[in-house]
Formats: C-alpha cells, structure tokens, sequence
C-alpha cells in the first residue's frame, strides 16, 4: 500500500470514529432528555441542554475533515458516496441533538414529571425511538445495509404508533378547546422547525458568497446570589478576567445590598482587579429580561428559587459548594476565588470549547 493509501485509509478511520463518537454523545443526551422529562429531573435537563453544544462542535469538525478529505484526496465514487453519506448523517446526529434539547426545555417549562396515560405513551414511545436510534446509528458505523433496513422498518413502526396517538389525543372527548391546542402546538412546532432551517440556509449562503463563517457565539450569563455583596460579584470579575472576549457578565441579587463587601473589595483590589464599574444590584424577575440570558447561575441561591418561571431558552445551574468566608480570612477568600475560577472555566469549555482559552 502506498503512502497516500495508507495516509486516505487513516483519515476516512478518523472521519467514522468521530461520527461513531457524535452518534454515542447524540444517543446519550436523547437518552437523558427522556429520562429529566419522565422523572421533572431539572438538572439533567439543564445537563443536557449544555453538552449540546460540544455535540455541535464536534459536527463542525467532522464537516471540516470531509471536506479537507475531498480537497486532498480527490476520492473515488465509492469513497466519495461514503463522505457524502457522513456529510448527510452528520447534520441527521446534529438535529436529533436539538431535538433533545427542546425535549428537555420542555420538561423545565411542564414542571412536574407527566402522569397517567401521558406517561405510560411517553415511556413506550421514548424506548422505541431510542432502539430505533441505537440501531442505525450502529448500522451506519458497520455500514451494515442489511440493519440499517431493519432500522427502518422499526422507524415506520414507531412512526405508525406516533400517529395512533396522536389520533387518540385530536379525538379526545374532553372538548374541542384540547383538540385546538394540540393541533396548534403541532402547527407551531412545524413553524419553528422551518425557520431554524432557513436560518441555517440563510448561514451556508452567505458562507458560499463570502466565505464567512458563522461568528462564534458570546454567551449571557447571570450570576444569581442572596444580596449581590460579593459572590454575584466577584464570579463577574473573575469571569471578565478569565474569559474576557467570550461572554458578558452580570449579576443580581435576590435582596440588595448598600455596598460591596470590604473584604472581598480588598482582596480583588490586591490582586489588582478593578471594581469600579462593579456594584449590588436586584434581580429583575421580568421574563423579558431573564430571557436575555443564555445561563443563570446560581451561587449558593436556587435560581427556580430566585427567579420563578425559567424562560424556555435560558439554562439554570446551582453552584452552592461555595462556602461563605468569615471576615478578614484571606485563606478562606483564596478558596472561594479559585473555587469559583474552576467553575467558570469548566462552564465557559462547555459553552464554548478548547477556543475559549
């Protein structure tokens, strides 16, 4: 075997064990998002919602290496049919991700894990989508035509129950108020899929004509705690000197304090951090303007507990590992510091990724 054999045999094996790696990430976080919904689990759901964005950046890597395949090895038809078919599945993995994530904001806005009949569907119908799943994506890591058939016999199937139920809700005979919302919500669900493609339409055009890439994203993030004294703070000074070109920072608190604290203000100022554009201030508990956020953190304080009604595409976590220093405890103050600088460099690679640094 030749030298660019053997260089086209290894990057086709490293294009498929990063698909086979998506395919594993994309079946996990389904997996999760049925689970937050049947059991209300918050965390998961927020869990799951956040690693979806390293499942987006390894779809824009394996886009990178098909194309940088075609452009270097010029392959052959059967080669050629096989990248195309990666490129196709590769934004198949990625969607099915987005749907996770939707399923699991759904399960944060429904507030309580479902009941009765709702239940009992969604325990069957999610079991059967994930074996679906499971099964074609495996087909398609051995491309194994012959299960990957099979894969889409159960497809049909599951699409078949879908449709039963369905029928069994539109026809329910609590009254019609129930029919039309429920065609309403599959009518809007329909909507909103239409313009996310479009929008992605929208992005490869202008990707074609100039060759500009989408710009990374910069996350809103609020930093949530009991009277925005210190914690709220001094996470946001910590954050703009870690990550200062990756995010916008603020924070609130529950209550309001009438100033820093001074010991948090003469330790940051010994580290030669500036506060002056630093001060309390109260949540707003507006809906408008939580929704600005991409994630609200809360810092010893439950963000459901402080802020009510979480909007649909905002994510909450909880870091309440964060002991409160006694006053002029510099060890103490030190611990908190970098307690805090781990929790938002853990949280700015997930968001973000290695191109966070």
């Amino acid at each position: 075997m030749s030298h660019l054999e053997v260089r086209l045999e290894h990057d086709l094996l490293e294009i498929r064990e990063r698909v086979a790696d998506m395919g594993s990430a994309v079946e996990q976080g389904l997996e999760n998002s049925f689970v937050a919904l049947q059991n209300a689990d918050e965390k998961l759901a927020f869990s799951t919602i956040l690693s979806d964005l390293p499942i987006n950046r390894k779809m824009r890597k394996i886009d990178k290496l098909c194309h940088a395949f075609i452009a270097v090895h010029l392959p052959s038809a059967g080669h050629l049919r096989l990248l195309s078919s990666v490129i196709r599945a590769n934004i198949i993995l990625e969607r099915i991700g987005d749907y996770a994530v939707t399923i699991a904001r759904e399960s944060v806005q429904m507030g309580a894990a479902p009941e009765g009949r709702m239940k009992t569907d969604l325990g069957r119908i999610s079991s059967e989508v994930m074996l679906v799943l499971r099964e074609s994506i495996s087909a398609f890591n051995d491309l194994n035509a012959e299960r990957a058939r099979s894969s889409i016999k159960l497809a049909d199937q599951v699409e078949h129950n879908m449709d039963g139920i369905y029928a069994d809700l539109l026809n329910s005979p609590d009254n019609d108020v129930k029919r039309t919302t429920m065609i309403s919500l599959i009518l809007y669900s329909q909507i909103k899929r239409v313009a996310d493609q479009a929008k992605n339409l929208a992005e490869e055009t202008i990707f074609i004509e100039t060759g500009e890439t989408k710009a990374p994203k910069i996350y809103r993030i609020l930093f949530v705690d009991e009277d925005n004294s210190y914690l709220g703070p001094m996470a946001v000074l910590i954050a703009r000197k870690i990550f200062p070109d990756v995010g916008v920072y603020s924070s609130a608190g529950v209550n309001q304090a009438e100033t820093l604290n001074p010991d948090m203000i003469g330790f940051m100022q010994n580290r030669s951090i500036d506060l002056d554009d630093v001060s309390p201030k109260k949540l707003d508990k507006r809906r408008e303007s939580l929704s600005e956020y991409h994630v609200i953190v809360g810092l010893n304080q439950s963000v459901k507990e402080a802020v009510g009604e979480i909007p649909f595409r905002t994510s909450a976590l909880n870091w309440d590992e964060n002991e409160i220093p006694q006053s002029n405890d510099a060890d103490a103050w030190e611990t908190l510091y970098k307690n805090l600088a781990i929790q938002i460099r853990e949280l700015m690679l997930l968001l973000r990724g290695e191109e966070s640094s």
